[in-house]
């Protein structure tokens, strides 16, 4: 990395109800309303998530395998965490691949993989001009949850993805952080209601948050909000779900979306 542009692309943005149908009618594509397992890339070898669908989804945005040197993990379960697909990234590399997890975390030896238990609170350098940051995520507890804050040549990214809410113990870690750049789980639709509340998001609950966040100097006027882990069976399509978070500020993230940092 250097101290120019870093360009980041969402290679998956769904939660775990993705559509095979729709996805598979678009192999060789990106498209609004077919959304893959959730999955980013930061620069060319940070990646965020290696699910079932990672390695096809590089291989759409054409993204080099062979360039990918830490995966940060949020959690254990299984659109987030696909072991073949790690041990493939990791095979015939030089060195080993930096797999990022939870402090607590328990993850089975792979070959040519390090495995990074990521104490709370605490920045990790990860390469020139990017350090990393975990905080607990409120999920499924035995998947380990995290939220990984990343700053990148003085600009702030939190992935936020899977969680409800934000733990009280992850307030106090990015308090006054000033994020630049707030990827948050929209799991659930516009709606109130859903039993998934404690462990994902609506967009309702979001909107709840988001003055709190303010007030508490996690974001500022020009954060960016991001929506990503988006389950297509609790949410209308894609242009739907821009218009209805427009007024909000909100912008709704795809497969194959990208951006600076």
């Amino acid at each position: 990395m250097n101290s120019g542009k870093i360009p980041c692309a969402f290679l998956g943005t769904c939660a775990a109800d993705f559509h095979l149908l729709k996805i598979t009618d678009c192999a060789d594509r990106f498209d609004l309303n077919a959304r893959r397992a959730s999955c980013m890339l930061i620069g060319e070898s940070l990646l965020i998530d290696c699910g079932m669908h990672a390695i096809d989804s590089m291989r759409i945005a054409k993204a080099d395998i062979s360039k990918i040197t830490d995966i940060f993990l949020t959690h254990t379960h299984a659109d987030h965490f696909n072991r073949e697909n790690v041990e493939k990234i990791a095979e015939n590399k030089k060195f080993p691949v930096r797999l990022w997890c939870r402090q607590d975390a328990i993850i089975p030896p792979i070959d040519n993989v390090e495995t990074v238990n990521m104490k709370e609170g605490e920045y990790y350098s990860v390469c020139e001009g990017i350090n990393a940051m975990s905080v607990y995520a409120n999920h499924d507890e035995d998947s380990f949850p995290q939220h990984i804050l990343f700053n990148v040549n003085g600009k702030k990214l939190l992935y936020a993805t899977d969680g409800a809410w934000l733990l009280s113990r992850a307030c106090k870690h990015l308090k006054n952080k000033l994020i630049d750049y707030y990827i948050i789980d929209a799991t659930c639709g516009d709606y109130v209601g859903d039993y998934r509340f404690a462990a994902h998001n609506s967009i309702p609950m979001i909107r709840l948050m988001l003055p709190s966040l303010k007030a508490n100097g996690i974001i500022g006027d020009e954060t960016k909000i991001i929506l990503t882990h988006i389950a297509p069976s609790l949410h209308k399509p894609h242009e739907q779900i821009c218009r209805v978070t427009k007024a909000d500020g909100m912008t709704v993230a795809y497969d194959g979306m990208t951006f600076e940092l």
